[in-house]
């Protein structure tokens, strides 16, 4: 059997998929790397939000799968829309890796000032930060991560918000300068999921480097989202996380400007944790008023 396995261009979505490729390999499976461009790579002066949120990272990998040029795709989950195309499924994902979100600062130290100016493409971290510093000036940072490092470094910022984890994966773990314990992830940050067509004759090879865990908790922040019926590019954070039997999540939708926020915090055994338990949590917020924070943040 071999598998072609479609990827982004970046280095880290070549290091993502060179890791599905290595575990699918340790089961026997032949690989090989398809390469495929995403209208996101492709369009790099325009915020992401207002790119639209249907799949901006995802569409070229999924019609590829449809036309049946690849037979899976590899994403970061946190891009892939809750709901799939037609004929489309998440059918594995890898071990989660760190999901939080870190600040980078510049390599010299800014010149300090009366307010400082963080970077980031993310509503929903420009909605956390100006939560906690509401003071502070958020401006917006596009590109792969090589391309924001020297734009941290070139600008001079105070610094610029990653997520660890694709810092981690491709060398560059030694640029954290702080972890922001307190934002919340986006919802599957962390977790590179496999996309395959519904109708696949190599689920038993999937199913072997599944993670188990990192696919309930990433199931149960994406219900979460879809429940609230936002958007990847929301200001909607969702974490998961499993010790010695119970699952822990956090949840929060923001105002865009961080004015507003609302929050959900829940334990359960892990016997009774299920996917659909995001969507009771979300409706819980719904019940406060997060859709009308999310529809403010839509305008």
């Amino acid at each position: 059997m071999k598998l072609r396995i479609g990827t982004r261009k970046s280095t880290l979505a070549l290091w993502q998929a060179n890791k599905v490729a290595d575990a699918l390999n340790t089961q026997g499976v032949e690989t090989e790397l398809v390469e495929i461009e995403s209208f996101g790579d492709k369009v790099q002066d325009i915020p992401i939000d207002k790119l639209g949120d249907k799949g901006v990272f995802t569409k070229a990998l999924d019609e590829a799968l449809l036309a049946g040029e690849i037979d899976l795709a590899v994403h970061s989950l946190k891009d892939v829309p809750t709901v799939f195309p037609d004929g489309l499924k998440l059918a594995a994902v890898l071990e989660r890796g760190n999901p939080m979100d870190v600040l980078v600062c510049p390599v010299e130290a800014p010149q300090k000032g009366h307010s400082r100016v963080i970077a980031t493409g993310s509503i929903r971290r420009t909605a956390f930060w100006k939560n906690r510093f509401p003071g502070d000036e958020v401006v917006g940072l596009r590109g792969n991560v090589p391309t924001r490092l020297e734009k941290v470094d070139s600008n001079r910022w105070h610094g610029a918000i990653f997520a660890a984890a694709g810092l981690e994966r491709i060398g560059y773990k030694d640029r954290i300068s702080e972890i922001l314990d307190w934002m919340i992830p986006a919802p599957s940050q962390g977790i590179v999921g496999i996309v395959t067509a519904e109708k696949i004759d190599f689920e038993d090879v999937l199913a072997k480097i599944d993670h188990k865990e990192s696919h309930l908790c990433g199931s149960i922040e994406r219900a979460f989202l879809n429940e609230l019926e936002a958007g990847c590019s929301s200001p909607v954070g969702a974490h998961a996380d499993i010790k010695n039997g119970v699952l822990y999540f956090i949840g929060a939708v923001l105002s865009l400007d961080g004015s507003k926020r609302l929050d959900v915090e829940r334990e359960i055994s892990v016997d009774q944790a299920v996917a659909q338990k995001g969507a009771e949590w979300a409706k819980l917020l719904k019940g406060e008023g997060a859709a009308e924070l999310l529809d403010h943040s839509d305008e």
